[in-house]
């Protein structure tokens, strides 16, 4: 019975990972505060720029 109980766990464990491999998570990428303190500084600029663009071709 131990045997067979080692064998089935073995390829139970390797379905498994197949199965998640398959199926990516939806949680979203981990991004650093650093990275976030980036992406801020950029999303302050960026819109004044569009401002300016807009304005111009009127």
């Amino acid at each position: 019975m131990n045997r067979r109980k080692k064998i089935v766990t073995k390829f139970q464990k390797k379905d498994k990972r197949a199965n998640a491999k398959l199926h990516k998570s939806n949680k979203p990428a981990y991004v650093s505060k650093a990275e976030r303190e980036k992406l801020a500084l950029e999303a302050e600029q960026s819109p004044c720029a569009d401002d300016e663009q807009d304005t111009t071709t009127d």
